[in-house]
């Protein structure tokens, strides 16, 4: 009888390893979704802090602006005006500067009224990555690889 029951196990045992051994050594994974990386950030003196990323940016009404470099030529930018993403970020009542900053730190400042009332002012799409365009100001103020504007 022991012997039976010892036979019985075995068998069990052998079954169970046979089975262990069948699933093919194929881990199966759930895709977990991808967060995109967030590719602006409106802070500082606002009533609410803001970011967007590259997707919801390209989601949002756009227009095009042409604007002249110091090399003479003119190019066509598409992007979403400033003084919308400024006007949703919501500037305090005493706030005066914008301060755009790039990826590698460089910033610009311009007054917030003269950002805030250019009809042509843009944060522009350019391969890959965003800028600043605005017509008739500066040359400094036309910031390549924006990753943050600031309100002050």
């Amino acid at each position: 009888m022991k012997d039976k029951k010892f036979m019985l196990i075995m068998l069990l045992l052998a079954a169970v390893l046979v089975l262990a051994g069948c699933g093919g050594g194929e881990e199966v994974t759930v895709d977990e979704p991808v967060e995109e990386p967030i590719a602006l950030l409106i802070s500082g003196n606002v009533g609410e802090e803001l970011t967007w990323t590259m997707e919801e940016l390209q989601t949002m009404d756009t227009i095009e602006v042409d604007y002249t470099g110091k090399d003479g030529e003119t190019e066509t930018y598409t992007g979403v005006s400033l003084s919308v993403l400024l006007g949703d970020a919501d500037p305090g009542a005493d706030a005066e500067t914008v301060v755009f900053t790039a990826a590698d730190d460089y910033q610009a400042e311009a007054a917030l009224g003269e950002v805030l009332d250019c009809a042509d002012c843009v944060v522009a799409f350019d391969d890959g990555s965003l800028r600043v365009v605005m017509p008739g100001f500066s040359g400094k103020l036309q910031v390549k690889n924006l990753v943050q504007i600031g309100i002050q």
